[in-house]
């Protein structure tokens, strides 16, 4: 299906507990590159034929000396791939009247892979959406600081240092792309600030195809049990919608679910971290948000 764009909505419900002193301030919408960097999947175990083909060949025709007890991992980040992805964050941010896009990576470090994806990401701006974007830096040197109306600032931050961003200045950001391992990590930190992974929604999007999914993976150990946050689920389906061009359906569920999490009726995660509020099982937080549908 090619869905290479992993989207990543982050948002806070007025009444969710939450570790910071404003939640509310985050609001953020992640858009992680997902069939590049890791996700490529080329991985040798220690030992293993093609691990000791690779190490040789790095050695014999490169000239770089790798432990022989290594495992090894190929981390490919392409412009096609890079770019496209790009492209999608900027279009979203550009429909949806957002104010930045972020390129997040390590390209201090890596610079060929993480580095280029900076570099490919501000050409891509350029080439296809000089009309709507502004560079950060242009707007110091050109613009005394004032972005131009109706552009989009087009910045980026180095990985470790996007961490800091989101907890010290959370409202300065809109938008992230980034590569497929910065945006796992990225993506689960704020969803910590604003209720954890049951209140974080996420699609995988393609060209031809979209599929929409809770961004926390599987819980075995509470298949059957009645009692998991629903909300991720929920909110993806909402995404759905949205896709869709169906807002008002969107709109009317967000709104009812909030309404049911300021009325403190939660499952259990939320539950042990409120005061005074009412334990509910999955399939009767589902109800309580039927409940409050404005119809």
């Amino acid at each position: 299906l090619d869905l290479y764009a992993c989207v990543r909505p982050v948002r806070y419900f007025d009444g969710v507990p939450s570790p910071v002193k404003n939640p509310e301030k985050l609001s953020v919408v992640i858009f992680r590159e997902n069939t590049e960097d890791v996700y490529a999947g080329i991985e040798y175990k220690k030992g293993s034929l093609e691990a000791k083909k690779l190490i040789a060949f790095l050695e014999k025709e490169l000239g770089k000396k790798v432990r022989k007890d290594s495992g090894i991992g190929i981390k490919p980040m392409s412009l096609f791939g890079s770019k496209r992805l790009v492209r999608r964050a900027i279009q979203y941010a550009i429909d949806k009247g957002e104010k930045s896009v972020t390129l997040m990576h390590k390209g201090n470090i890596m610079k060929f892979t993480e580095g280029a994806f900076r570099e490919w990401g501000y050409e891509l701006a350029k080439e296809e959406f000089s009309k709507f974007t502004v560079t950060e830096d242009d707007v110091y040197k050109k613009y005394n600081g004032v972005v131009p109306k109706g552009k989009v600032v087009i910045k980026d931050r180095i990985a470790d240092a996007m961490f800091q961003q989101v907890l010290l200045r959370p409202e300065e950001y809109d938008v992230i792309a980034t590569p497929n391992l910065n945006g796992d990590y990225i993506s689960d930190a704020c969803a910590a600030q604003v209720g954890g992974l049951g209140m974080a929604p996420g699609a995988n999007i393609g060209d031809k195809a979209a599929v929409f999914e809770a961004t926390h993976g599987t819980a075995p150990k509470y298949a059957g049990k009645d009692m998991v946050n629903p909300g991720s689920v929920i909110l993806s389906g909402v995404m759905m919608f949205e896709h869709l061009g169906w807002d008002k359906a969107a709109n009317m569920i967000v709104k009812a679910l909030g309404k049911t999490i300021q009325k403190k009726t939660v499952t259990y995660d939320l539950e042990r971290q409120m005061i005074g509020a009412k334990l509910v099982k999955c399939s009767e937080f589902g109800d309580e948000i039927i409940k409050n549908m404005e119809r």
